[in-house]
């Protein structure tokens, strides 16, 4: 599709939809994911046995704790898990789940398709490369402009033999320090974003200056910040950290959404101190106070099999369940609710003119 001609609107796996169809909107998720190049052998011998057992209620408790280091946590591939998933957060209320899962990190476009299909959901396909681990063999031999026009297909032309096409750029991963793979690999998504008008959704590195270096490199190739959301910003700034109002000053959307989450950022880095959902819901509220409400945007990053409320975990349902009640409880008002789950990711999701 002529990228031009996406203007004003959003692309889902089923084709572009008006933004104005987009409403209730989790904006960074994983409906089917593989991160099993993160797995990491457990060191102690009782865990090891427990590593290659599947997740069951048993051992459910020590898997949240130990995410890496248990292989089937790692990876959800079954497609009626995720269309069950999927209907959950629809019969909360939701509308749009926009799936980050972007090259390397098991894609599936047929079954993103199938699934949208399945569920009448508006779903949204990443492009792009996570992580320096993830990535595949041949990354290191292509070119900045080689990858910047492979991103570029994914989302005019589509994906494969299929053809269905991407609506983001992302989740686009970068690790602390930075790498001249990651630089590669954000140029590459800059390029194509400038090429189509897409969305970028960009996963900094653990590292409260890393949000920093990415927006210097960002100016230098003289990106619209309207058109950038970053990743994880309780696990990468605390609330008193300057450096996050750095990152808002430039215009750009930040991204809430560990949603469910508790600890296990913590537990592989100690000196980091990662809110629960009171603490989430808190710092935005303060937020909002300061003006920064149309600049928010809340998802759960569902990206381990504890996660799934087919396992026991909190789902993509659970913000639209338990945590917009409990930010009407603490004074966030309906009108900054309805801004940060419909408004803002329709003005983040839409092409802009090219």
């Amino acid at each position: 599709m002529d990228s031009t001609k996406l203007a004003g609107k959003a692309q889902t796996v089923l084709g572009p939809i008006d933004a104005d169809s987009i409403g209730v909107t989790t904006v960074h998720e994983h409906l089917i994911f593989d991160l099993t190049f993160y797995f990491t052998e457990p060191s102690l011998p009782a865990y090891k046995a427990l590593a290659n057992q599947p997740v069951r209620l048993e051992n459910r408790y020590w898997v949240k704790c130990h995410p890496f280091e248990h292989l089937d946590n790692l990876i959800q591939k079954n497609e009626q898990v995720a269309i069950a998933e999927a209907m959950l957060f629809k019969e909360a209320g939701g509308n749009t789940i926009v799936d980050v899962t972007s090259i390397g990190l098991g894609r599936d476009p047929s079954m993103l398709a199938r699934i949208a299909r399945a569920t009448g959901l508006n779903i949204i396909m990443g492009s792009g490369y996570y992580v320096w681990h993830s990535r595949p063999p041949d990354f290191n031999s292509k070119t900045e402009e080689e990858l910047a026009d492979e991103i570029t297909r994914d989302l005019t032309v589509g994906v494969g033999d299929p053809g269905i096409r991407a609506g983001i750029i992302g989740e686009v991963g970068n690790v602390w320090p930075w790498s001249e793979g990651d630089r590669k690999s954000l140029g590459a998504a800059v390029s194509a974003q400038r090429r189509t008008g897409a969305p970028l959704s960009i996963h900094p590195g653990i590292n409260r200056v890393a949000s920093l270096e990415i927006i210097d490199f960002l100016k230098e190739r003289g990106i619209d910040f309207s058109r950038v959301a970053f990743d994880h910003t309780e696990r990468t700034f605390q609330r008193s950290d300057d450096n996050l109002y750095k990152v808002l000053e430039t215009g750009c959307y930040i991204e809430f959404d560990l949603f469910g989450w508790e600890g296990y950022h913590t537990m592989l880095f100690p000196s980091m101190d990662v809110p629960n959902d009171e603490g989430r819901i808190n710092w935005i509220a303060a937020l909002i106070a300061e003006g920064y409400v149309n600049q928010i945007l809340l998802a759960h990053d569902i990206c381990f099999k504890v996660n799934t409320a087919s396992y026991g975990g909190h789902g993509f349902a659970h913000i639209l369940r338990e945590v917009v009640g409990r930010m009407r409880g603490k004074g966030i008002s309906g009108k900054h609710i309805h801004a940060m789950l419909v408004d803002n990711p329709r003005r983040f999701l839409q092409f802009a003119p090219i």
